[in-house]
C-alpha cells in the first residue's frame, strides 16, 4: 500500500514539475531572472516556515546544514535560476528536452554520494542519452542557443545533485520538511537579492506574468516537492525517481499548449531517444 501511494504521489510531483519550465519561461518577460529566482524562493518560505511552525517540527541537527545548503543550491538556487536566465535563450519546448537528462544526472550524484558501483551498461547508455540531446542542440537551427543550451545543462547538474542529496535527507527528515527547511536556509540571501532586484514599476508586467510567478513559487518550489520526496520515500529512490522520465512529454505538451510553441518531431524524437537511454541506464545502476 505505502508503495502505490509513493508512485501516486511521485506521478502528482512530476506533473507538478512539467510546468515549471512553461511557467517560467511566462514569468521572465515581465520579471528580471534574479528577482523571479528570488522572489519565487522568498515566498515559497514564507509557505514552507509556516508549515513547519504549524505541524511543530523539529529543527534540523548541525550535520544535516551541510546537506541541506546543497539541496538549496541545487533546486532553491541553482534550477531556477539558470533556467530562468537559458529561457531568454530558448523556447520552454527546447529546454525541456533537456529535463530528459534530469533522473540521469540524480542517479550520477546518487552513485557518487551512495558509492554505488553501476554495472558497464549504465554509462554505454547514458553516454549514449548525453550525445543525443547535445546532437538535438547542436542541429536545431534556428532553436539552439550556445548560451541557452550550457545554461540549461548547468541547471540540470545542480538539480540532479539538489534531488540526490534531498532523497538522502528526506530518509530521516521527511520529504516536506527537507525542501521546507532548504527554503528557510536561504531566506536571508534570497531576501537580500529580492530587494537589491525590486522592479521600479509594476505596470509592464502582464497578468500572465504574475500567474507564472505564482505557480513556480507555490507549487515548483514547495507544493512539488511535497508529493515528490514523499513518493521517493514511500515508493523507494530507483523506482519512483524513473516517473521522471515522463516529465518532458509533460512539459512539451503544456509548452505547445499553453504557449504556442512549435514541437518538431526531431525535438520529439530526441526526447524519446533520451527517455529510453535513461531507462535502460537505469535498469543497470
Amino acid at each position: 500500500m505505502k508503495t502505490a501511494d509513493g508512485w501516486v504521489s511521485g506521478m502528482l510531483g512530476v506533473i507538478i514539475f512539467s510546468g515549471s519550465l512553461p511557467a517560467t519561461r511566462v514569468a521572465v518577460e515581465g520579471f528580471s531572472p534574479l528577482f523571479l529566482t528570488s522572489a519565487r524562493a522568498v515566498i515559497a518560505t514564507a509557505l514552507g516556515a509556516a508549515l513547519l511552525f504549524l505541524l511543530k517540527q523539529a529543527r534540523p541537527v548541525r550535520s544535516d546544514l551541510v546537506p541541506l545548503a546543497v539541496v538549496a543550491l541545487g533546486v532553491v538556487v541553482g534550477f531556477p535560476l539558470l533556467t530562468a536566465l537559458a529561457l531568454q535563450h530558448v523556447t520552454a519546448a527546447h529546454s525541456i528536452v533537456f529535463v530528459g537528462l534530469l533522473p540521469l544526472a540524480t542517479a550520477i550524484f546518487g552513485v557518487w554520494r551512495a558509492g554505488e558501483r553501476p554495472k558497464p551498461a549504465f554509462w554505454l547508455f547514458s553516454i549514449l542519452g548525453s550525445a543525443t540531446v547535445v546532437g538535438f542542440a547542436l542541429s536545431a537551427a534556428g532553436e539552439a542557443s550556445f548560451v541557452g543550451d550550457l545554461l540549461m545543462l548547468a541547471a540540470i547538474l545542480l538539480c540532479g545533485l539538489g534531488y540526490a542529496e534531498g532523497a538522502r535527507l528526506s530518509r530521516r527528515l521527511g520529504g516536506w520538511q527537507v525542501i521546507s527547511w532548504a527554503l528557510v536556509l536561504s531566506l536571508p540571501v534570497m531576501l537580500v537579492i529580492v530587494l537589491a532586484c525590486w522592479p521600479s514599476s509594476w505596470q509592464g508586467v502582464s497578468a500572465p506574468a504574475w500567474l507564472g510567478l505564482a505557480y513556480v513559487s507555490i507549487f515548483s518550489m514547495l507544493v512539488g516537492f511535497i508529493f515528490w520526496y514523499r513518493g521517493l520515500a514511500l515508493g523507494g529512490i530507483a523506482g519512483v525517481g524513473q516517473l521522471q522520465l515522463l516529465q518532458p512529454f509533460f512539459g512539451l505538451s503544456l509548452a505547445a499548449l499553453l504557449r504556442g510553441e512549435p514541437v518538431a518531431w526531431t525535438m520529439i524524437a530526441a526526447t524519446a531517444i533520451v527517455v529510453a537511454c535513461v531507462a535502460l541506464a537505469r535498469r543497470y545502476a
